[in-house]
């Protein structure tokens, strides 16, 4: 696994999902099939409600792979489908089975029935594929199957238990009710979050409703109903925590449902009969939109698999069978478990099953295995066919002094940098705004700021090259750019050391003395290890496909600079893992590992000694009882391995655990070893058996074998100090010889060679509309990093000179011009000739250079990055959308399907304004704020003062009455050429906001010849509001049209006749009284339009769109960096005492003398004096 490996603490069940569902397709366009993977998928809301937002009409294929280390999630994922199918009534039976913790005989008996049917169809994994669930209800491993196979049995059988294991069980359920109700007294936050924008209000009732749900175990109004229900639900009797009840103590049964609608559409105060009645009534609506896409009818239902397993383990399997063809991997399905996993071959080598996801839904997984695992373990997994890949990551705690700053500090770099070198960038990251609103939270996190951990993020994560209208036309032509080895080795080494620096006691102390309470109570939750950086690493090399030479200088700066810092003293005693990880995942070989391991001592008789082992060592379970009164001081401590001789330690955290028996195999030349593993696990009598990898040489080169003692402790935190009068001073739990054959075994281990990514060359046809290369041969480009290797400071493209041309008149003196077409592109023109150059990030087009070499026939453009906040770059454009086929991408807002989101009923302004004038208020930062009030000039600022005008006029929350069509009009020419009906209010309650559904009617000379008359009319009799428009906010609103049309697109296609394919380019036009739309949509779905007479002759003219605000990104507000954080180039240091900067060129700093000579020689060329 990559990740730490802890001790297991009290186990708690996710039956019920802790956050609403939301649609796993809402940035795929309407036509495209999706193949979506939910790792840490917990219960299927979000399945079921995709489905449901689909189109009447939809026809294309869904296929969902489900993914949890809980069998007992997926068996009751597995049970609640069927029941479905079956067509059991949702809000009866169904709702029963999935959401209470007691049942009535009925509803047990369709439950035992159910399972019962399930188990005589699924004894292999041919029965199930043949079964009538087999062709959309698929089991990814056989090790799936038949643990929910146990599951199945164990619910059927429950009530057939011995009268005292039953009456455990129930005591069980009604001792931790009662203790969750004393712990919960108050208002609550949590259950509220469903209601978005309407949390404040939702908190009394939905408290309420939990305070009730835990004291009955039931979401039941009618109190005969309550008491018929008596037996104990078995589906919350099992989980991967055994027998009995460990439900997590925040389960209610109504966070899965959208409840903004209720709260927002009641007439008076809403009640818990109200929200228990609308939850129960989405649950049928989503119950019934999948039946009737899993009848006989349909011949192209959705397709959901399940995999047991690890989110790690998972994806590797996914990336050993997309590399390999491998449906056996060597990773076992989780920690604590010798299974492998291994794919159902018949699925995934002859039926065609996924294993690259154009969505990837990480759930909350960040608060568990850590943001930069997650970004290692599915990146790779990305689709890079059809609509862009797309990967959403989520978090609900966060353990640092700010919530809002929490997400960037878990990248320990700069953003711009990182995006680069795993290829993605949050979508909100590059456009500066965001169209899911987290205002709500926001809001609630102030209030009770020192009293909570929780703060709900959602991040949608794409591939910069969708981010630019022109360079996504490239495609697969896109290639990364070249980073300065030793600027980016100095760059990985310092995040690096961001990552490390806290295993330290006094780095510790003074990165916590702030947010001592928290780092405390955190302290044990570490998600990193060496194993996960040199994962880090190979994502990166591969992202880059750095060429074996270079790669080689950027791992000689980093070891270079880790050989001068002295500041981390723990990181030496992880040498040997660290190095031995990245000879195993091929990074990096170490020069002392190069050559082969001697046959000396325990491998004397070996027949090869490999450059890696693997160490077992077998743990007496008695050693493990010293731990068990101790975990409600310490959680969950981390454990680790370590070798201590008589001078040397060193310390192995990528260690696996199981509990069972090893036994030695094979021979004394080849030997290998089978493991029983105990089902019972940590309630079993068998030892625990715990394995790490080792550099060979480490055992063969440092002491001599007979001084090394295998060891298996508590790794030191300030958390797990406590533990030191139990354990020791080192935190040993047991220690065995090396040579003690009784409790050490050593087997070789194989490494995993590093294979270079697959360059697929460029197509030879490009769109007319880029401009093909013209000039010459565009090289990579490469990047410029600042002294520090902290942030991108420029970025350049080299062109080589080809054309015949083109060379005669730059031989002779002639300057090439270059200006910036997009946020990504910078045009490169000479002598009528011109070509495109595609960077990898948005650039400061306004501030290029060119360097110019006539002789050698070249020309360099260089560009500084753009970013938040700074010229150029996206503000050429922060609403991209490109058009392939009949499909669409959109980057900063996703889609919408109108049908399906509620629709604002209410009409009392004084009802709305408590609620909706705060939330669309919200969208603009304190800094846009200022600017609004100074007068200053920014475009999106002004784009979100028109939104907030359309909102609360059309609402009626502001300046009298609802008024419901709107005039766009330029301030400076007194012009207006785009005419806004609003039509309806709707929740769009899974992105905790409002759409205000409408139609856009874009002006032209032609158009408004045939509509002259009615028009006047509108314009005289349509109490029609006018709203000013200022500076770039015309050719703005000009780029957002198309996109506020694209994300409600469902009932037609851009087709062959679409203007936007024609005349390649998105909007058609940004000038005044030119229409910025294609026509493919015009004129369609327009009911909303024969609502107002006045209205109905424009129908065959509009187009429907969906206003949404626009958010500001609240971890961007704070930008700059603190001038102490500057290190010296050569060994990190902070000065003795202040940095000093090289006097040649001023941008090189040391912290003393000694490192300016010892770095003279490499820097004596660079520097410019």
């Amino acid at each position: 696994m990559a990740h730490p490996l802890f001790l297991p603490g009290k186990y708690f069940f996710y039956p019920i999902g802790n956050t609403s569902a939301v649609c796993l397709t809402r940035d795929v366009s309407p036509e495209e099939s999706a193949d979506i993977l939910l790792l840490g998928c917990g219960d299927p809301r979000s399945v079921l409600y995709t489905i449901f937002s689909e189109p009447q009409a939809a026809s294309r294929h869904l296929d969902f792979t489900c993914c949890d280390f809980d069998p007992g999630i997926l068996a009751r994922n597995v049970l609640l489908f069927t029941l479905i199918a079956d067509r059991q009534p949702a809000m009866g039976v169904v709702w029963n089975i999935f959401f209470h913790m007691y049942l009535d005989k009925a509803s047990h008996t369709v439950l035992v029935d159910q399972c019962k049917k399930l188990l005589s169809i699924s004894d292999t994994l041919q029965r199930w594929a043949s079964s009538s669930y087999g062709s959309y209800l698929k089991m990814g491993t056989e090790y799936t199957l038949s643990e929910v196979r146990r599951h199945w049995s164990l619910y059927a059988g429950m009530q057939d238990l011995p009268p005292a294991r039953l009456k455990a069980i129930t005591t069980a359920f009604s001792s931790t009710r009662k203790g969750t109700l004393e712990k919960h007294s108050g208002l609550l936050i949590s259950p509220a979050r469903s209601a978005g924008p309407l949390m404040m209000l939702a908190i009394p009732v939905m408290s309420e409703h939990f305070k009730r749900y835990w004291k009955t175990g039931l979401s039941l109004s009618d109190q005969k109903q309550a008491d018929s229900a008596t037996l104990v639900n078995p589906t919350f009797a099992y989980s991967l925590g055994g027998e009995g009840f460990n439900v997590h103590y925040g389960t209610d049964p109504l966070v899965p449902f959208h409840l903004a609608s209720v709260f927002g559409n009641a007439k008076g105060t809403a009640s818990v009969v109200d929200v228990v009645k609308a939850a129960k009534s989405e649950f049928k609506d989503w119950c019934d939109a999948y039946e009737a896409r899993v009848s006989p009818d349909d011949r192209n239902p959705p397709v959901v698999r399940f995999i047991l397993g690890e989110v790690t383990a998972v994806c590797r399997a996914f990336h050993a069978f997309t590399s390999t063809g491998t449906v056996k991997s060597e990773v076992p399905v989780a920690q604590w478990k010798t299974q492998i996993l291994k794919l159902n071959e018949e699925d995934y080598i002859s039926g065609g099953a996924p294993s690259k996801f154009h969505v990837i839904e990480t759930s909350n997984l960040i608060d568990h295995v850590g943001l930069l695992n997650i970004i290692v373990a599915a990146a790779p997994l990305l689709s890079t066919s059809g609509s862009p890949g797309v990967l959403y990551t989520e978090s609900l705690l966060f353990r640092g002094e700010d919530a809002t700053k929490d997400f960037t500090e878990q990248l320990y770099a700069n953003l711009t940098i990182v995006g680069m070198l795993v290829g993605l960038y949050p979508t909100d990251y590059l456009s500066g705004f965001t169209s899911r609103s987290n205002t709500h939270e926001l809001m609630a996190y102030m209030v009770v700021k020192k009293d909570t951990t929780q703060f709900h993020q959602v991040t949608t994560w794409k591939s910069p090259i969708y981010a630019d209208a022109i360079a996504g036309r490239y495609g697969t032509q896109y290639r990364p750019p070249i980073f300065d080895p030793l600027q980016l080795g100095t760059f990985l080494y310092d995040m690096y050391h961001q990552i490390f620096e806290q295993e330290d006691a006094m780095n510790w102390w003074k990165r916590n003395q702030n947010n001592m309470r928290n780092a405390l109570a955190s302290s044990v939750i570490i998600h990193y290890m060496r194993e996960s950086f040199a994962l880090f690493l190979k994502l990166v090399r591969t992202t880059l496909r750095t060429p074996d030479d270079r790669w080689r200088i950027v791992m000689n700066r980093f070891f270079d600079l880790r050989e001068e810092d002295k500041s981390l003293p723990m990181d030496s005693n992880n040498s040997q893992d660290l190095f031995g990880q990245l000879m195993r995942y091929g990074i990096y070989t170490a020069p002392y590992l190069s050559d082969s391991p001697p046959r000396i001592g325990l491998f004397s008789q070996w027949e090869t000694v490999p450059p890696l082992v693997r160490i077992i060592l077998t743990v007496p379970r008695e050693k493990l009882a010293l731990l068990y009164d101790t975990l409600d001081q310490v959680g969950t401590p981390p454990l680790q391995c370590d070798l201590r001789g008589q001078w040397s330690h060193n310390i192995f955290t990528a260690v696996h655990a199981a509990f069972g028996t090893a036994i030695r195999m094979g021979t004394v030349a080849k030997p290998w070893v089978m493991f029983n593993e105990d089902p019972d696990g940590w309630k079993g009598s068998s030892p625990l058996v715990v394995s790490f990898t080792v550099a060979t040489p480490f055992l063969t080169d440092i002491e001599p074998q007979t001084n090394l003692n295998v060891r298996f402790g508590v790794r030191s935190t300030p958390g797990t100090v406590i533990l030191i009068q139990k354990l020791g001073f080192d935190l040993i739990i047991f220690s065995g010889k090396l040579l003690d054959e009784a409790s050490v075994l050593v087997i070789p281990e194989p490494s995993v060679p590093f294979r270079a990514p697959r360059v697929v060359p460029p197509t030879s046809s490009i769109s007319d509309t880029i401009q093909a290369a013209q000039i010459g041969t565009a090289e990579d480009v490469s990047v410029q990093l600042d002294e520090q290797c902290e942030l991108v400071e420029s970025m350049t493209c080299r062109v080589i000179v080809e054309d015949s041309e083109v060379k005669g008149v730059f031989t002779t003196g002639t300057n090439p011009q270059v200006e910036q077409v997009s946020p990504c592109v910078m045009r490169l023109m000479i002598a009528g000739h011109s070509q495109d150059i595609v960077y990898p990030f948005p650039v400061i087009g306004s501030k290029n250079r060119c360097r110019l070499a006539r002789k050698s026939l070249y020309i360099e453009v260089v560009v500084p990055a753009s970013g938040p906040f700074k010229d150029d770059g996206m503000q050429y454009n922060p609403y991209p959308m490109i058009v392939r086929n009949e499909s669409a991408s959109i980057w900063s807002v996703h889609r919408v399907n109108l049908s399906r989101l509620p629709v604002l009923g209410i009409k009392n302004s004084k009802d709305l304004y408590q609620w909706l004038n705060p939330h669309v208020g919200s969208m603009m930062s304190k800094r846009e704020r200022s600017a609004r009030k100074k007068n200053q000039d920014d475009t999106l600022m002004f784009v979100k003062d028109t939104l907030h005008t359309i909102m609360v006029r059309a609402s009626g929350i502001q300046q009298g009455p609802s008024r419901r069509l709107f005039a766009l009009v330029d301030k400076a020419t007194k012009n207006s050429d785009t005419v806004i009906f609003i039509n309806d209010i709707r929740f769009d309650q899974p992105s905790h906001t409002v759409v205000y559904d409408g139609y856009v009617l874009a002006l032209t000379h032609d158009l408004l010849a045939k509509i002259e008359s009615n028009f006047a009319k509108l314009v005289t009799q349509g109490d029609i509001v006018n709203v000013a428009m200022f500076g770039k906010e015309v050719q703005a609103w000009k780029q957002l049209l198309p996109v506020f049309v694209e994300r409600c697109r469902t009932s037609w296609v851009h087709g062959a006749n679409c203007e936007y394919k024609s005349q390649g380019r998105i909007p058609l036009s940004e000038d005044m009284e030119n229409d910025p739309l294609c026509s493919c949509g015009r004129g369609i779905d327009t009911d909303g339009m024969t609502k107002v007479n006045l209205w109905r002759p424009f129908a065959p003219y509009v187009t429907r769109i969906a206003l949404s605000p626009l958010f500001a990104v609240s971890y961007l507000e704070t930008v700059g960096r603190d001038p102490s954080a500057h290190k010296c180039f050569v060994c990190r240091g902070k000065g003795k005492p202040r940095l000093l900067a090289c006097k040649g060129c001023m941008k090189v700093r040391y912290c003393s003398e000694a490192c300016q000579k010892k770095h003279w020689k490499a820097h004596k060329a660079n520097c410019k004096r």
